[in-house]
Formats: C-alpha cells, structure tokens, sequence
C-alpha cells in the first residue's frame, strides 16, 4: 500500500523539485529568524510558504496545458503590461521605487507576475521559431516584448529587476540556438543602449552604486556600505560559520536587508563554508532536475517553459550571490525561495507546479510543435 501511494504521488507530485524548495525556504526563515530579539519577519514568511505550497500542489494537479493557448500567454503578458504600467501611477514609492502595490500589511510586486508572463509568451514564440532563429527579425520581435517591460521596470526604477528580464530574456534566445554573428550584434547594441542609460537613465544613487563597487572600501559609511557589511558577513562565517542565530552582522543590524537583499550573506555567516555548499548543492539540485525534464519535455513549448523557470532561477541565484561576494554591484536582487517576501515566493512555488503539471501530462506524447498555435511575428 505505502509504495502505491508513493507511486501515485509521484504521479502529481515531483518531490525533486518540491521538497529541495521547501527545505530552501525553511533555512531562509530560520536564517531571518530573530529567536525574540527584535521584529522578524520569520514567522509572516512561514505564513507565505504555506501559501506557496498549497499553491505548488493545486497547479500541479491541474491540467496545466491551457497555457500553451495563445490566447492565454497574451492575456497574461497585457495584464502584467497594464500592472506594470499602473504601479507608475497608483503605487507609493517605497525606498525610492514605485515598484509595489500595497493592500494594508500585504505588498504585491507585479514584477514577479510579469516574470511568468515573459516565460510563457517567450515560450510560445520560440517554440514555433526556434528552427527559424537566423533569421534577425524574429529576435527583434521576442526583443521588443521583453523590452516593453523592462523599461517599464526601469522607470520604476528597480535596476535588479530590469537585468533579471534581460537576463531572461537573453537566456532564453541562447537556448533557442542564437547565431554567434547575431550575439555579436546584440552585444553592441547592447553596449550602446547600457552607455545611454549610463548618462540618461540611472538615477545619480545607481551610478553611485555601480562605480562603489569597483572598490567598495572607498565609501564604506556612504554607498559601499552595504557591499562592505555583505563581504565581511561572508567572510567572517569561515568554515563552519558562527551558528544559528548568532551572525553579528545580520542580528545587530550592521548587514542591512539581511532578510531579503542580503539573506545569502547572513546565512554564510551563520552556516559558514560548509553550509553555503550544502545551500548551493539544493539549488543545484532544482536546477538539474529542470533540465532533466526539459530535454523530456513533450512539446517545444513545455521544454521552453522549463528552461524559462530555470534561467530565471539561475539568474537571480548568481547576481544575489554575487552582490553578497562583492563580485557584482548591488541592485537588491532576491534569491529564489529563501528571500523573504509572499509574491515571488509563492510565484516561484506556482512555476514549479506549472513545470510538474506539463511534465506529468506530457507523459507518453512525442515532442510536438503545437501546430495550431501562432504568435505574431
């Protein structure tokens, strides 16, 4: 009876992807945990994952297919336009973005849902034209609709946010089988268009932040600070880290956002060395199996679809990572699952429900083309 339910559940279920977020998510709260010596956003956090989890079970039980549907990724990608677009005008800055819509003590960044919105029109558009990628034209189109929405998150502004959709985006084309000539061209343009926002578009504070991270140590009472605290949070949990509830840096406020920001410095701190292997050794393992289940995957859309989630998974786990090591300029970047924060929690978990069900009703098919379905271009 024990292994037939196991069988069952693994037919909804994919506990390799599931159970390695959970244990991601619950090693953030316990990392953001005060143990009662101040606020702490733990326990809302613990809140949230139960959410997200019941969010990761509904979806992957669903039938998920509908997705594929032109009709619904553009549903998708003009709601998260007109969101976007409507945080500019309803929205309250909050640290200097307008970046949040806040309904009393719960915020909901729709950057988050946009995310999705740009994987799934991505997905379609390239799995109808990933054969026909030499042709420049269609990179343009997939270019103009990841664009729309990062100048939209620039005007907010929330630099991390703008190069996680070009990262995105990027990403996806690469795995799409871009031409070496054609990356070399978006390279310069993408020169071009980083030297007008360098005189025209960054505020002078994300200038400031970009050229204190060429050397932090310059500044580190004005815009290194928060660069300098994330090295030494790193570097002072050594080997085996300081233990749970015992990192100075975070626990005493040197570390600023060290609950979302910078949560990957306060857990090196406290878990040390060994701890951050382990940490990467469970992202490594959500990644992997996502890539295992898009070479499986039963139709080009469903194989785009996961590799979409996994680059954006990668791509927030790097630049995080990289800001706490000093290796790339703050631009408060969250890292999947152990940031706190209910709205990319929970799309997170919603994602791998939306891979789980493709996967488990792709079960069996060949790899198609959805013939039937276009998108523009």
């Amino acid at each position: 009876m024990a292994s037939e339910l196991l069988a069952r559940s693994r037919l909804f279920f994919d506990w390799t992807l599931l159970l390695p977020a959970i244990t991601l998510s619950l090693v953030g709260i316990l990392t953001m945990s005060t143990f009662g010596q101040g606020d702490s956003l733990a326990s809302r956090q613990l809140l949230w994952l139960l959410i997200a989890t019941v969010t990761y079970f509904a979806i992957s039980t669903f039938d998920m297919r509908f997705i594929r549907r032109t009709s619904i990724v553009m549903t998708l990608y003009v709601i998260a336009g007109v969101l976007l677009a409507s945080l500019l005008v309803l929205a309250h800055p909050v640290m200097g973005a307008r970046a949040w819509f806040s309904l009393g003590s719960v915020s909901f960044q729709p950057a988050d849902f946009a995310k999705l919105a740009l994987i799934a029109l991505l997905a379609k558009y390239l799995s109808r034209r990933h054969v026909e990628i030499g042709d420049f034209r269609h990179i343009l189109v997939s270019g103009a609709y990841a664009l729309t929405f990062t100048l939209l998150i620039l005007v907010e502004p929330d630099m991390g946010n703008a190069i996680i959709f070009g990262m995105l985006w990027l990403g996806m084309m690469l795995v799409s089988g871009i031409s070496k000539k054609h990356l070399a061209i978006l390279g310069l343009i993408g020169l071009i268009v980083a030297s007008v926002l360098w005189f025209e578009g960054l505020k002078p504070y994300q200038r400031t932040r970009i050229i204190s991270f060429i050397n932090p140590a310059s500044d580190i009472h004005g815009s290194g600070y928060n660069a300098y605290q994330a090295k030494i949070a790193v570097g002072s949990g050594e080997l085996f880290g300081k233990g749970i509830g015992y990192g100075t840096q975070s626990k005493l406020r040197f570390l600023p956002e060290y609950q979302t920001d910078f949560i990957f410095a306060a857990f090196a701190e406290e878990w040390g060395f060994a701890g951050v292997v382990i940490l990467l050794a469970l992202y490594a393992l959500i990644l992997t199996r996502l890539a295992q289940i898009a070479r499986a995957a039963a139709t080009n859309f469903d194989a785009f679809f996961t590799l979409g989630v996994l680059i954006l998974l990668a791509a927030h786990i790097a630049i995080h990572t990289g800001i706490s090591l000093g290796l790339l300029p703050v631009t408060g970047t969250t890292i999947p699952f152990m940031s706190s924060g209910g709205s990319h929690l929970v799309l997170e978990f919603a994602m791998l429900g939306i891979v789980t069900s493709l996967a488990r009703h792709g079960r069996g098919a060949t790899r198609t083309t959805d013939d039937n379905e276009y998108l523009g271009g």
